[in-house]
């Protein structure tokens, strides 16, 4: 911190640290911390505002109230000198290691956001992409039809107080709820990814001119803007040069002296956890995590290592499922015992995943960060519990998160690779549910985002056409819309497509470089890898049988492969 004293203002007021002034010192060190970081990249007046955004949302923050506590505890400790406050309490700051954590504070919030320059797009980026939201808004009514239709033919309550003796059960086998026995054969998933897919493909933008016969081919009437190969290679950079990463093979000659690349990666991996600087994680996970120190990096990077008031939080999160039995909990169920329960490498974990995905259904704190996003429309259905007087005291969103499960939700990467990764239930719930917040809600979003699943099947089918121009014209003759082969694997992130190991390289990707453009680069890799094959077939089914088993695929090969042609 090189201009700290200038910043935090008069020493002798700030000694007064007990009092209300805390919150201003907190404010002005992740004030300062904004404006010294980037200074070759943002403008002054850009920083500026950007500080002040972010000192009126500190607040909010999850991590405040611990902040502003240990703020007081080092100020009003011997360690900060009055006659020397400047330094003293700069170098209480970095040995307590509350700088760090500042910095990581600010790392987080500027993550949260879209960006941090608040200067507006380029003009040719200001299209009309509202009909995206309206598609958005009317999608979200469908499935809340769909979900009252459900409850009216089985005739279930949306929302009830759970009865005592079921509550009973439920804690008593909280911890085996695979035991939990409940009749749900009556019970169907709301909807699968081929259905979102019908409605990707029903979208119309009303400046685009179609033949009244024209096939909806493809999504090119959707103008957002995807980037080209070579802008993907100024991205992926590591990948782009042929760098040596984790997921190639395991005893690749490392350049230092180390027996092999992974204990080099190892080495280097303890070292950034031992530093506790989140960006400095998130650039380590770019060539690869290793197994043991996966989850440990994920969690820094997400910021969601977790404390004290997250284990109050999530066993509030628990006593509510308890007492409110909401018919969500049914598809919950339902979708676990279709999916991971059939498959060989996740069943292991079936209790696991009913609680994590119990709990999240309650979790209120999910709900603003998907519904407030500006690129999607955001609805939520409110709920009168059944046998109670319409009151507000009796009215809760429904679901409380604001999210309601889709077939394969489990699987498709909300919970089940977290899974490998903690052995702690808690800590893998906010991991987790860091990870959903930061990308996977985006894949079950219609929006004009450039990192949304519209955007995705974009880069897809743009890529695809200009790379494997052959298989594109192959696929159109045959009448197959290539983003039907592979749409299932981008919505789901690949979850319960790849083998766990190379499913978990593919995300360390995704928090690296903080994109989800890498998983459309993938499917269009994965094509070319199978081309061949691909065009001795001619129909959907049999395109879909020739891409089954991606058990023999390595992903970062594949991707290196694929930024590294011509």
């Amino acid at each position: 911190m090189l201009t700290l004293f200038r910043v935090l203002g008069n020493p002798l007021q700030l000694c007064k640290i007990i009092d209300s002034k805390s919150f201003y010192l907190l404010k002005n060190l992740l004030k300062f911390v904004v404006m010294s970081e980037n200074t070759e990249d943002y403008e002054d007046t850009v920083q500026k505002r950007t500080a002040e955004r972010l000192t009126e949302e500190i607040q909010s923050m999850a991590n405040y109230k611990s902040l502003y506590i240990e703020i007081q505890k080092l100020v009003a400790s011997t360690a900060v000198k009055r006659g020397d406050f400047k330094n003293t309490l700069m170098e209480a700051l970095k040995s307590n290691g509350l700088e760090t954590e500042i910095r990581n504070t600010v790392f987080h919030w500027t993550r949260s956001q879209s960006s941090l320059s608040l200067l507006p797009p380029p003009p040719e980026e200001f299209s009309d992409l509202s009909f995206l939201k309206k598609a958005q808004v009317q999608w979200e009514r469908r499935i809340q039809k769909s979900l009252n239709s459900t409850c009216n033919e089985l005739n279930v309550a949306l929302a009830r107080i759970r009865p005592r003796e079921d509550r009973e059960e439920l804690a008593e086998k909280w911890n085996e709820l695979s035991t939990y026995d409940i009749d749900l054969s009556q019970y169907r998933p709301l909807y699968a990814p081929k259905d979102f897919l019908d409605v990707l493909f029903a979208i119309r933008n009303p400046v685009f001119r179609r033949q009244p016969d024209e096939l909806n081919w493809e999504f090119s009437h959707i103008q957002i803007r995807v980037k080209t190969l070579a802008q993907l290679r100024r991205v992926y950079t590591e990948l782009a040069k042929g760098m040596p990463m984790l997921g190639v093979n395991p005893d690749m000659q490392s350049s230092e002296n180390y027996a092999n690349l992974e204990e080099e990666r190892i080495h280097l991996g303890e070292k950034v956890l031992r530093s506790n600087h989140a960006p400095i994680a998130q650039e380590f996970l770019k060539r690869g995590a290793p197994r043991s120190l996966r989850g440990r990096l994920w969690s820094l990077v997400l910021g969601s290592i977790v404390k004290e008031n997250d284990v109050e939080y999530y066993e509030e999160l628990k006593n509510m499922v308890l007492q409110y039995d909401i018919v969500i909990d049914n598809l919950i169920i339902k979708d676990v015992q279709l999916t991971a329960r059939n498959d060989d490498q996740y069943f292991v974990f079936e209790d696991v995943l009913y609680k994590t995905m119990l709990c999240f259904s309650r979790d209120s704190e999910v709900l603003a960060p998907v519904t407030t996003d500006k690129s999607a429309g955001g609805q939520v259905i409110h709920a009168v519990l059944q046998g109670k007087p319409a009151t507000l005291e009796n009215t809760l969103v429904f679901p409380p998160s604001g999210v309601i499960p889709f077939h394969g939700f489990t699987m498709y990467g909300v919970t089940t690779p977290f899974c490998y990764l903690y052995d702690d239930p808690c800590a893998m719930y906010f991991t987790f549910r860091a990870f959903y917040l930061r990308y996977w809600f985006r894949l079950h979003t219609v929006s004009n985002h450039k990192q949304g699943i519209v955007a995705l099947c974009l880069l897809f089918e743009r890529s695809l056409q200009c790379y494997e121009p052959l298989l594109w014209v192959y696929f159109r003759n045959c009448h197959i819309q290539p983003i039907k082969v592979v749409f299932k694997w981008i919505m789901r992130g690949f979850s319960g497509h790849l083998p766990p190991e190379q499913l978990l390289y593919l995300w360390d990707l995704i928090l690296g470089y903080d994109s989800l453009e890498i998983i459309p680069l993938l499917a269009v890799a994965i094509l070319s890898f199978r081309k061949e094959n691909l065009m001795q077939v001619n129909t959907l089914q049999s395109v879909e049988a020739v891409l089954a088993d991606l058990s023999s695929l390595k992903v970062i090969p594949l991707l290196q492969l694929a930024l590294l042609r011509e």
